[in-house]
């Protein structure tokens, strides 16, 4: 029996050790805020996206990309003031949601307000209930400020809604420790 050379069992080595730390790094950079910049349709303003990817904690269709967490804000070289301005959180489902509708306070027609019902809980803590706003496709949410403001404090936070078919969608965000997107949009302005 013949001893196999070193050099012919290196390449082996080297593959092992490059799906080892590529593995590592996909365990590390799980949880990132992406930054990008946009305009909006108009092309009249550019604004810096910030974007968190989630996980479906219950099954989904295949081919359903996981869900989403965007935060829009104009960054501090364009704002007004030396921070960043809050415009907009979306929570992006990909599939449809269960649709209330819910009566305004002060009636004015026969207008009700389309709502999602979504409980959420930061950190393991007593969890929320609340009706945030759809798309008009019904496959995303607006996130109000207040819970936006709860959620980026939290370490972890698992959101649920129900969807057309009246099954909950279940899906968790792991939250970096770098307040990237906090501090971006400067969430704690106070509305002008």
């Amino acid at each position: 029996m013949k001893p196999t050379p070193f050099l012919l069992l290196l390449p082996l080595v080297w593959a092992g050790g490059a799906c080892a730390d590529s593995a590592a790094q996909r365990a590390t950079s799980a949880a990132v805020w992406r930054q990008s910049q946009k305009t909006d349709a108009a092309n009249t303003m550019t604004f810096t996206r910030f974007t968190l990817v989630g996980k479906f904690t219950q099954p989904q269709a295949a081919g359903t990309n996981p869900p989403t967490l965007a935060l829009d804000c104009i960054p501090a070289s364009l704002s007004h003031n030396a921070k960043g301005k809050f415009l907009a959180a979306n929570l992006l489902v990909g599939t449809t949601l269960k649709i209330v509708y819910v009566e305004p306070e002060e009636i004015r027609g026969t207008s009700y307000f389309p709502k999602v019902v979504v409980q959420y809980r930061a950190d393991g803590a007593k969890g929320e209930e609340e009706k945030w706003s759809a798309s008009t496709d019904k496959t995303s949410l607006s996130v109000p400020k207040d819970s936006l403001k709860k959620i980026l404090r939290a370490h972890t936070v698992a959101i649920t809604a129900d969807n057309d078919q009246g099954a909950p969608v279940g899906m968790s965000f792991d939250l970096p420790a770098s307040p990237l997107a906090e501090d971006g949009c400067n969430v704690d302005e106070h509305a002008e």
